[in-house]
């Protein structure tokens, strides 16, 4: 049992090699992103509020766009587990066609109904926030960061297809490449220096968008000149052309996870709709939790990004065996991780609100959130690396089933219940909602232990060249 669930140090620094790298893209992003809270929040409530609430909803976008690569890239980590570089470039071509016609739905869709979409987030009883000073900066920001999203999601399907083929530095030196430019130009523009006036969130989203479009020329770039470690990249425009039967299959085992990663984003959407309803305040008490959270889960999230590689790999490369049972390792090794981390996350709970320009009530309910989350982090890393693994063998319907239907049948149904029809305290309302991570959890390790996503599905697309 303990060779099953413990790695060699062979494993471990495979895992390792694909997870730091990852983990500190997504680590100094998260840490720009809480700096970004941070700054909004010394503007004031209302600013902060209004920027969390449009983020609510461009976090469904963005989810869609990353079920979009996920999906091809299931495809594309065992093609180049098999050695088939067309086959890798093909699933890019996929992923930059149907990743540029959802942006430009996404973007006619917020530019309509923007106004009415962030409304819903102010349904509840104005506190110390002011709905028409939240509602005014919530505006601002989206149209700007409209203009953000064609290249955030050219930058997902290029970072998602190096990570992939086991190049996950590019990725990291592009998005430093943005954050350094992010950093610098919300510091300048949102608190209005070298002479430029004082911008507030409008200033946050200009500074978003041209970081993200200096991001995009660092990775496209240096991704086309280095055609020796990526030859997979040379001549990938010269025809947009994607056989047949693999498109086919993209799209039949990508859709569902396309599906399943925008309604999961929808259903937190909501979720976060209902907690709304018990005022601006638990608005922005969530969005401070949610923004340091979102800092201490890099780790396990980190390790589910590598699993769905490693796994992806291990079975593209036909040792099916071998692929189950880096799985076990992974799941152990994720849930081992999250424990110390929330352990050091419940203290921090305790100091971070004090950044914030904010009421104490506002800070008092932020901690109390962090640490209700911190409890529950290491069930949160076992369906984590529950869901990429089994993910990795294609058993697209089944994940989506697992991980969308305990979202709506369960997450979103009882924050209705609960926050419509019942007077329950919000932190009560939380905890309840959130504990459901335990019950998924237990579904999540059934699932890989059942070993029906055991499969290589790229064997029968070796003729597509």
């Amino acid at each position: 049992m303990f060779r099953t669930l413990i790695g060699d140090k062979t494993f471990y620094k495979r895992l390792f090699s694909l997870m730091i790298p990852i983990m500190l893209q997504s680590g100094i992003t998260n840490f720009v992103n809480m700096l970004d809270n941070i700054m909004i929040g010394k503007v004031g409530t209302a600013p902060m509020t209004g920027v969390a609430i449009t983020n609510q909803l461009l976090f469904v976008f963005n989810l869609c766009i990353f079920g979009v690569v996920s999906g091809a890239g299931i495809f594309g980590a065992q093609f180049f587990g098999c050695g088939n570089n067309e086959g890798v470039q093909h699933t890019f071509r996929f992923k930059i066609a149907v990743g540029t016609f959802l942006t430009l739905c996404a973007i006619v869709l917020f530019w309509l109904l923007g106004t009415p979409l962030l409304s819903l987030y102010m349904q509840g009883e104005p506190t110390v926030t002011d709905t028409v000073s939240t509602m005014q900066n919530a505006k601002h920001y989206l149209s700007i960061m409209l203009i953000g999203l064609v290249p955030f999601a050219i930058v997902q399907c290029y970072s998602s297809t190096l990570r992939e083929c086991g190049q996950p530095t590019l990725p990291l030196v592009a998005g430093v490449v943005a954050i350094a430019v992010n950093l610098l130009l919300n510091y300048i523009l949102i608190f209005g220096k070298l002479g430029i006036p004082a911008l507030g969130v409008k200033g946050a989203a200009i500074a978003t968008v041209i970081s993200r479009f200096a991001e995009l020329v660092v990775i496209v770039a240096a991704s086309h000149r280095n055609a020796v470690a990526l030859p997979f990249m040379k001549g990938v425009y010269r025809s947009l052309f994607i056989p047949a039967k693999l498109f086919v299959e993209l799209l039949i085992k990508g859709l569902p996870l396309m599906l399943n990663e925008t309604m999961w984003a929808a259903g937190l959407a909501v979720v976060n709709q209902c907690y709304s309803v018990r005022g601006l305040d638990a608005v922005a008490a969530c969005n401070i939790s949610q923004t340091f959270w979102n800092i201490f889960s890099i780790a396990y999230m980190a390790v589910g990004s590598a699993a769905s590689i490693i796994v992806g790999q291990t079975l593209g490369a036909g040792l099916l065996k071998e692929a189950k049972q880096d799985g076990y390792r992974l799941i152990t090794f994720s849930f081992l991780l999250a424990c110390a981390v929330s352990v050091l996350y419940a203290v921090c709970a305790e100091f971070i609100p004090l950044a914030y320009n904010t009421t104490n009530e506002i800070r008092h309910l932020a901690t109390r959130l962090m640490q209700i989350s911190a409890l529950l982090m290491p069930f949160d890393a076992l369906v984590h690396a529950a869901y990429f693994t089994v993910r990795s063998g294609g058993k697209m319907m089944i994940t989506a089933l697992f991980d969308c239907g305990f979202m709506w049948g369960g997450n979103v149904l009882l924050a209705f219940l609960l926050s419509y029809f019942t007077q329950i305290p919000f932190l009560w309302l939380f905890a309840c909602i959130q504990g459901i991570s335990i019950i998924k959890a237990v579904f999540g390790i059934l699932l890989v232990r059942s070993g029906f996503w055991v499969r290589n599905i790229v064997s029968s697309q070796e003729g597509i060249a």
